[in-house]
């Protein structure tokens, strides 16, 4: 374990590890990795809606575990982590990372790997990425689908791309369970699944305006104009209140005579 590692231990929420980092910390742990160049490092962006998919999925779950870094992606998880005597110092969202990264890979030379999204979506986001950041290097782009039999052809195009960093668009869990089966045989320093971030970027979905995200309300936006979404919704109350027993049942069990 590195001194950072101790002097910022995980927090566990619900079983899910949770790192306590920054934006500038996690693009500093991509800088790293890329400087070593030894292996692929997977970083899972978890909200509420994660946590609770892990719940019921063992495989999820393990992935989440196992991953070199768990960011906060979530308000309800910086709520969850200060209910339970922890702290996070702040979300870090893959919908605002993916311009922090295409940011700071241009101005470090790194180079990137967008899979996943709609058809076209990718190559959108990528002409924007590069006309926000001069040098930007996007060496590929592709839709593709995470379903096993077209893995051997997605891999083999990202290998011979180059990229340093791959970011994966398909959703959860969907997108995090494919990084991490195909991760040792992954040419990239880093993976990361970034959902819906494509589709921002490249504007086919409107992100909230910047109040409702300040008052944690994008979860409302996304309900009114996709209001297909409100079964999967309805793991945010369960997220609640799984966190609140699970603090109830702590609380008991402390006051539990040895």
């Amino acid at each position: 374990m590195t001194a950072q590692a101790e002097a910022h231990p995980r927090v566990t929420i619900l079983g899910v590890p949770i790192d306590p980092v920054t934006f500038d910390q996690m693009l500093d742990r991509i800088a790293a990795w890329i400087a070593a160049g030894d292996s692929l490092h997977q970083i899972c962006t978890v909200s509420p809606e994660f946590v609770m998919i892990a719940q019921d999925n063992p495989e999820f779950m393990r992935v989440l575990r196992t991953a070199d870094l768990c960011v906060a992606d979530g308000v309800g998880l910086l709520f969850a982590a200060r209910y339970l005597g922890h702290r996070l110092p702040e979300r870090v969202t893959g919908s605002d990372g993916t311009p922090l990264i295409a940011q700071r890979a241009a101005r470090e030379g790194w180079s990137l790997f967008l899979l996943g999204a709609g058809p076209g979506v990718a190559e959108r986001a990528a002409d924007r990425l590069i006309r926000q950041n001069p040098g930007l290097r996007v060496v590929g782009t592709w839709a593709g689908s995470p379903a096993p039999e077209e893995e051997d052809e997605i891999v083999a195009r990202v290998n011979a791309a180059g990229a340093d960093i791959l970011l994966v668009a398909y959703g959860a869990p969907r997108q995090d369970l494919w990084i991490a089966r195909n991760r040792d045989r992954l040419d990239v320093s880093v993976a990361i699944g970034v959902g819906g971030s494509l589709d921002f970027v490249a504007g086919v979905v409107p992100r909230a305006p910047r109040w409702m995200r300040r008052l944690a309300l994008e979860w409302l936006f996304r309900l009114m104009r996709q209001p297909w979404r409100w079964r999967r919704m309805l793991r945010l109350p369960r997220f609640v209140w799984a966190v609140l027993r699970h603090r109830e049942r702590a609380i008991a069990q402390e006051g539990e005579p040895s």
